[in-house]
């Protein structure tokens, strides 16, 4: 689970430097524009994954 939820966000954060350098949502062109079902699914899983990852916080304090 944690290395899934750490790929979505690394997929996530490419989306949004890719978004911020270019103007261009990959997930959006990839899966039919940012305001179809599919890609909006992806952003929500996403948003979960990195929900998820607060939990990481605890694990990085313990090293």
């Amino acid at each position: 689970m944690n290395k899934t939820a750490l790929a979505l966000l690394i997929i996530g954060g490419l989306n949004w430097l890719i978004f911020g350098l270019f103007g261009w949502d990959l997930v959006g062109a990839i899966f039919g524009g940012m305001d179809s079902v599919l890609s909006r699914i992806i952003y929500v899983i996403v948003g979960i994954a990195a929900l998820y990852s607060f939990t990481f916080f605890n694990r990085v304090d313990a090293e």
